[in-house]
């Protein structure tokens, strides 16, 4: 097993953002889906996550990942483009006052369209419709490229990092 080191970068919003995106294409829907079957979203899981190495979901029994994803405090938004998934964000609400959003990202055929900033906008207002306290999140050295400048321009504020090993 070969270890790499990530610098992990955690950000939290205290705050909603007054920011307008516009939508960056017609045929833009966002589905919450709840409690997805397995099947599809370990697809979705891997077709976001493939090329930037995630692995937790992936490690998990059916039968963990079937409790996790079916709790009514965790949501799946799946975004669609033309009724093709183009990507998915989750929410993990089972702390009180405030929102995780432990996934956020695009299938590798819908990156560079303008539609990550759009979904991420979206799902910023969706979190704050339910009035948390802080709205936070984590993304390291592993993740797209774009994505930290994005959560910034977003109105994320970085609070801490780390440098971590973890397998490859």
């Amino acid at each position: 097993m070969e270890l790499i080191e990530v610098t992990v970068f955690y950000l939290e919003m205290m705050a909603p953002t007054k920011r307008v995106i516009r939508p960056p294409c017609e045929g833009i829907t966002v589905e919450h889906v709840r409690s997805p079957d397995l099947a599809s979203y370990r697809s979705l899981y891997n077709s976001v996550g493939q090329d930037y190495l995630w692995r937790s979901k992936l490690k998990l029994s059916d039968e963990t990942l079937a409790a996790l994803i079916g709790d009514p405090l965790i949501e799946v938004h799946v975004l669609r483009v033309d009724g093709v998934r183009a990507g998915f964000a989750e929410f993990d609400r089972r702390q009180p006052d405030e929102i995780e959003m432990v996934q956020f990202g695009l299938t590798r055929e819908f990156i560079g369209q303008g539609l990550g900033k759009w979904f991420l906008q979206y799902m910023i207002d969706k979190a704050w419709s339910y009035q948390p306290h802080r709205f936070w999140l984590h993304t390291c050295t592993l993740d797209h490229a774009a994505a930290l400048p994005n959560y910034l321009k977003a109105g994320f504020v970085q609070y801490t990092q780390e440098v971590v090993r973890r397998e490859r």
